[in-house]
């Protein structure tokens, strides 16, 4: 497995910085070849991961940092999320399409990176997220 790309950045563990999010998938868009149709889940799911990674992994505390990075391979462009909090374990989360959790306002964010991405894995005691998206769409 040869790696083709890898780019990253790094910020502080504060709400507002989730906008550079869209600016990140921009750029694996535009260098990694991958099709358009493919930025809208890619960029839900990565703001979905950077909201856990500050909200809950690093609780918002701003000496803190969330840290994503992304590289291409075998036709794949994986997104790595990590923060560095104490980690969660992910079998743990409430299904939120149970009726008893449909009227809570949180709990859906990592059912929607499961959904959204090709693969997602939990890896450093749930301090990292690896979200993997075909490069191409499906039908080509």
């Amino acid at each position: 497995m040869q790696t083709e790309q890898m780019n990253s950045i790094s910020f502080p563990s504060e709400i507002c910085n989730v906008s550079k999010v869209e600016s990140l998938v921009t750029e694996a868009v535009s260098a990694g070849g991958i099709c358009t149709e493919n930025f809208g889940k890619i960029l839900i799911a990565l703001t979905e991961a950077v909201n856990n990674a500050i909200l809950h992994g690093n609780l918002q505390d701003p000496t803190k940092k969330v840290h994503i990075s992304f590289e291409t391979e075998n036709r794949m462009v994986f997104f790595h999320i990590k923060d560095e909090g104490c980690g969660f374990n992910p079998s743990e989360i409430p299904d939120p399409t149970d009726p008893e959790n449909l009227e809570k306002p949180n709990g859906r964010g990592v059912f929607l990176m499961q959904r959204l991405a090709d693969t997602c894995e939990f890896l450093n005691s749930g301090c990292e997220v690896r979200l993997g998206f075909k490069i191409e769409p499906e039908n080509t």
